[in-house]
């Protein structure tokens, strides 16, 4: 069956709705992460949005921490592909005077796997220096800032790119891409940098071979509604609509690659997309302390005992996990939460969602089971994009690759609330796209908020008064209590959100022709 196929060929017959939840639930949480879900999952704790603080030693290391991954065909130009890599959460844009820079000590990689084995075939590495005019000084600049060779710009960085070319997981070929390039400033604000879009145009450089490369501070383009945290959604899911991520910046490094470079062959255009952080300790040993792929991972799947495990790991060895999708434990937690059976294992059928990638979409012939981002590079770009992706016929989305204006959380909410199980809904966090617009051109991201500007400390009343988009009491009418307990946590979860996407994933019984073209 292809990709595009109309035809389903799903199960026959329907479990009963108390019991698709259930499934539908813990399915994709154990086949989003390779690891144990942990019973935490269900609990108040720290806010985390994909990877923000997502792990015991990376939270205390902000500089290092990835954030999120995103790789698409560019839309303005479809022979490339961009890569997208996000680090440093949270950025507070007025957090002087020291504001937010790339490590020194740090190797901040992005890594194309182009045959499917689970090892790298090339890695784009980058590396930083600091530079400062005058150190009589605390300030950041000293005057309004023209251009990023200003002198009263008095700490700015640079930054190396390095390819490296292996085999078999070994080195085989350096080769120095760029070197010096300019970082973009933080936005410190309008008085010090009156036009930032002049500055972030200087930041984006051409690489030798027909590349593009782009480093410094962008807005946060995930978007979503943290609030889960608050009894999960206000306790009755009322607390939605409110971009939580709104008004922060994190650090972003781009780079737009000619899709020749990266494929294997025509015939195989799959590539998987990772990236990682590595840092130098005091004996000059490199260490990795971060690493993303698919978002929605380390930070709700993973307990805390493997969190900081997974960042240190590579794709390679995600075999070892393999037990924790096929035997997750996340279904007994909800067994003996909300007495709904779990369903029967070994759970095989999500080994092919997350770990190699859908049949006919984005799957790597006889590919090894590993968790990384893979987009079909052959997939051209859509004039509309469509929020939701695959799931609304749109195979230019995720799960193929990951775009900026891809709606993560309502792919997977919808799913959840049961969609599939012929409950129609359009439900989600009330948060359809981020808070400000994507660019038309290279790198994409939005200019970052400046430090003169004040986050509005009102929550956003978009949202239905009544809960999620859509309506709570839609949902009441035909559900038992059993679903509608569940549906709450699991709306109030983001790594329960992520299970119901890779259900959706699996599932041969879309309602809606158009939204199964990828599902076969």
């Amino acid at each position: 069956m292809t990709a595009t196929s109309t035809t389903s060929s799903g199960r026959t017959g329907r479990r009963s709705r108390s019991r698709s939840v259930a499934l539908l639930t813990c399915a994709a949480l154990a086949a989003g992460g390779l690891a144990a879900a942990g019973v935490g999952v269900l609990q108040p704790g720290t806010a985390t949005a994909s990877s923000h603080r997502e792990a015991p030693l990376i939270s205390g290391q902000p500089q290092f921490d990835t954030t999120d991954v995103y790789a698409f065909v560019s839309p303005d130009h479809p022979d490339s592909t961009t890569l997208v890599a996000n680090w440093l959460p949270f950025q507070e844009p007025a957090g002087g005077p020291n504001f937010y820079t790339f490590a020194e000590d740090a190797r901040y990689d992005i890594h194309i796997d182009s045959d499917g084995d689970a090892q790298d075939d090339l890695l784009y590495r980058f590396t930083f220096k600091d530079h400062r005019k005058n150190e009589n000084t605390f300030l950041y600049n000293t005057g309004a800032v023209e251009s990023l060779d200003d002198p009263d710009l008095n700490f700015t960085q640079t930054y190396d790119i390095e390819l490296l070319r292996l085999k078999r997981g070994k080195v085989a070929a350096r080769h120095e891409l760029a070197k010096g390039l300019p970082v973009a400033p933080s936005n410190v604000g309008k008085a010090s940098m009156p036009d930032y879009q002049k500055l972030r145009d200087q930041a984006v450089r051409k690489v030798p071979g027909g590349l593009k490369a782009f480093a410094g501070q962008a807005d946060d383009p995930f978007f979503l509604d943290l609030r889960v945290f608050d009894l999960l959604y206000g306790g009755d899911l009322s607390e939605v609509g409110n971009d939580t991520l709104k008004g922060y910046n994190v650090n972003t490094i781009a780079l737009q690659v000619p899709s020749s470079y990266l494929r294997e062959s025509e015939e195989q255009p799959v590539i998987g997309v990772y990236a990682t952080t590595e840092r130098k300790n005091a004996h000059g040993d490199w260490t990795r302390v971060s690493r993303l792929g698919m978002p929605l991972v380390n930070e709700v799947v993973n307990p805390v005992k493997d969190k900081d495990k997974f960042n240190a790991s590579s794709p390679e060895k995600d075999g070892d996990f393999l037990k924790n999708v096929t035997e997750p434990e996340l279904p007994k937690l909800i067994e003996g939460i909300y007495k709904i059976k779990a369903p029967a294992e070994p759970r095989n059928d999500l080994v092919s969602v997350f770990l190699t990638g859908v049949k006919d979409l984005n799957q790597q012939p006889g590919g090894k089971p590993s968790e990384m981002l893979r987009l079909n590079t052959s997939i051209k770009p859509v004039a509309e994009p469509k929020r939701l992706g695959v799931l609304d016929g749109d195979n230019a989305g995720f799960p193929n690759g990951r775009r900026l204006t891809d709606d993560v959380l309502d792919i997977a909410l919808q799913v959840v609330e049961g969609e599939l199980v012929g409950a129609k809904n359009d439900l989600g966090d009330a948060v359809d796209a981020n808070d400000k617009e994507f660019g038309r051109a290279f790198p994409y991201v939005a200019l970052p908020a400046a430090g003169s500007e004040t986050k509005a400390a009102e929550v956003s009343t978009k949202a239905d008064a009544t809960g999620l988009t859509g309506g709570v009491s839609s949902l009441t009418s035909s559900w038992d209590d059993n679903t509608v307990m569940l549906v709450s946590a699991a709306s109030g979860a983001v790594a329960v959100l992520l299970a119901g996407f890779a259900r959706a994933m699996w599932s041969r019984s879309r309602r809606r022709p158009e939204q199964r073209s990828w599902l076969g």
